[in-house]
């Protein structure tokens, strides 16, 4: 890259001139501002003391020697102690026609020797996905991708949550009220129709309470003692006890559930290596929570429940396994901790889970430790925000949320009305359109959602993330199809030219040097593990574009050499549009 050129032969020039020894990778440039002429700019004011000359001849001999001893310097400009150093159109050019034809540019090649794991997802068997699941899901897919694309081997995993009370509270509903009903039978998804009673259960729940706090029970008492949650609770010691017909009920009505899922995961577009049942995964939990016990880690308290001591690492006390011998999450995280690690010897695994789950994270990785686990400094909770409407947090059980297959739905039909609405569709195929309205809808949905900081909860607002106009994935997407019309009329895919014989203007210059950076700011990402970083970036790649065919001819430009630099220019920029898009699990259409 010209930034470690540039550092390198500055620390040459501190060390000749004032025998100042700095490591090339210690020396700080930055991208110049706008307001001044040059591509990077070096700040001299650390320096003074050893050169014992004022901050502008200090600059003004490191800019001669630089100038006199690096080829790809061009000029330099002296402002007080701020030198400014101007790359030679000679490098841009040749970092285009050595980069445009380049397939996957500036993805790195596989290069880890370990895996690293991301597990996302993780639904609960007892409802529909929803908008919550869709950020988690978009956001783990993003982040496995961008990390492919830095080297790394990763492999994705789902921890699917398939029981626990939760579940049992959906199967108590169905058993009591669902007559047989289907999802055949009632023409829902199969999720849908799980869904559906988890909220029945909820709302009997509540009359129950409700009945008796009326007949002067304390509402803490009536929640605990409410005949609905006790028939729950019975159904989950059943379960675990293998009790035929309980368990029977449960996989028929899990089935349904996957079934659901996949559907949404196809239209969603993102996939898995492998997955993870907590039914598969809680006994090793038990057997794990034994080990802590016989190795006084673990302690029981007088109903048989089992707990660990934290409050040393600022996490208090934490309940491992119920008194009844059930196990609670901790159990089963414990447990498939340990087996992703038999499965794939990875010392790091990513967690894709939302933010009001971090004491649970620490406390897992707290426990790994104390238990002498391998794994155990590699366990890392990527936390995020939660998405909130305008009218609140959306809650599962009294059936406030936004579905994921009615949200991508409205998407698909949301860009339907607004492309037609343009109009520069007609004549197409339906199979082309309906193709095309997806893949819009979800390009507004995954841009609007993946564009925030992970770290922070956002307003999902459908109607701004459609926007053909500002920084959402249908502007973006638009400029992409915009740079392939230019192509396709171009009538070549051979785009040659002489370096001497074409000049760089301002607008060129600057979206060559942005197409430089991509390499960085994957890199950049990947470190961050923000799909944030990409958004930001690309939306300034498209911008840049726009000012540039606004600018400049292209396709009537007569000059043949100037021609064929701006067709390179269209191809890199569309490559790199894609190639972004790609790593945010969104496609990019050829028309549009």
């Amino acid at each position: 890259m010209i930034q470690d050129i540039i550092k390198g032969q500055i620390a040459t020039a501190l060390y000749s001139l004032y025998q100042i020894t700095i490591a090339p990778e210690n020396v700080v440039i930055e991208k110049t501002s706008d307001d001044y002429s040059g591509d990077f700019t070096f700040v001299v004011f650390p320096y003074l003391k050893a050169s014992r000359k004022s901050p502008a001849a200090t600059a003004q001999e490191l800019g001669a020697f630089l100038n006199d001893n690096c080829s790809e310097i061009d000029s330099y400009e002296v402002v007080t102690g701020f030198l400014n150093m101007s790359i030679k159109q000679e490098y841009w050019l040749n970092f285009l026609s050595s980069s445009y034809s380049i397939s996957n540019y500036g993805f790195a090649e596989p290069n880890s020797k370990e895996a690293v794991l991301v597990e996302y997802s993780s639904p609960n068997t007892n409802k529909p996905l929803h908008l919550g699941h869709i950020r988690n899901n978009l956001l783990g897919y993003s982040v496995a991708e961008i990390l492919k694309a830095t080297g790394h081997k990763v492999i994705t995993c789902n921890l699917v949550n398939d029981r626990g009370i939760h579940i049992c509270k959906s199967m108590y509903a169905w058993m009591q009220f669902g007559n047989g009903e289907t999802p055949e039978s009632s023409g829902l998804k199969g999720d849908h129709l799980v869904g559906k009673y988890y909220v029945l259960f909820d709302q009997k729940y509540k009359s129950e309470i409700k009945e008796l706090c009326l007949n002067g029970m304390t509402e803490e008492d009536a929640g605990k003692k409410a005949s609905s949650i006790l028939a729950a609770q019975e159904l989950l010691v059943k379960w675990e006890a293998n009790d035929p017909e309980t368990v029977g009920v449960w996989k028929m009505m899990n089935e349904w559930v996957y079934r659901g899922f996949d559907v949404t995961y196809k239209k969603l577009g993102v996939n898995f290596n492998h997955y993870y049942y907590e039914s598969n995964t809680y006994l090793l939990g038990k057997e794990i929570v034994q080990e802590g016990l016989d190795a006084g880690i673990f302690y029981k308290k007088d109903d048989n429940s089992v707990w660990i001591d934290l409050s040393e690492e600022g996490l208090d006390q934490k309940l491992v396994l119920r008194g009844d011998g059930t196990s609670v999450y901790i159990t089963q995280d414990l447990g498939t901790a340990e087996l992703k690690f038999a499965d794939f010897n990875c010392n790091r695994s990513i967690y894709v889970v939302g933010n009001e789950q971090e004491y649970h994270f620490k406390v897992l990785q707290q426990i790994a430790i104390k238990l002498g686990k391998s794994y155990a400094p590699g366990i890392f909770h990527l936390s995020y925000g939660m998405v909130e409407l305008p009218h609140g947090k959306m809650k599962s059980r009294e059936g406030t949320v936004v579905d994921a297959d009615d949200l991508i739905s409205e998407m698909e039909l949301t860009a339907e009305e607004t492309t037609k609405a343009l109009g520069k569709m007609d004549g197409e195929s339906e199979e082309n359109l309906k193709k095309l309205y997806h893949t819009i809808g979800m390009g507004a949905l995954k841009y609007y959602l993946l564009k925030v900081d992970p770290k922070k909860k956002m307003m999902f607002n459908p109607e701004e993330s459609i926007d053909f106009q500002g920084n959402t994935g249908p502007f973006i997407q638009y400029t992409h199809a915009r740079i392939k019309s230019v192509l396709r009329n171009a009538g070549s895919n051979e785009f040659r030219f002489e370096p001497n014989e074409v000049s760089l203007s301002k607008v060129e210059k600057e979206i060559l040097v942005k197409l430089y950076h991509f390499p960085l700011v994957i890199a950049e990402a990947g470190r961050e593990m923000s799909p944030g970083v990409i958004c930001n970036y690309v939306f300034e790649l498209a911008k840049n574009y726009s000012q540039f065919y606004h600018d400049h001819q292209i396709l009537k430009e007569v000059n043949l050499n100037q021609k064929n630099m701006r067709l390179q220019i269209c191809e890199l920029s569309a490559a790199v549009i894609r190639s972004s898009f790609s790593l945010l699990g969104i496609e990019v259409p050829e028309k549009m």
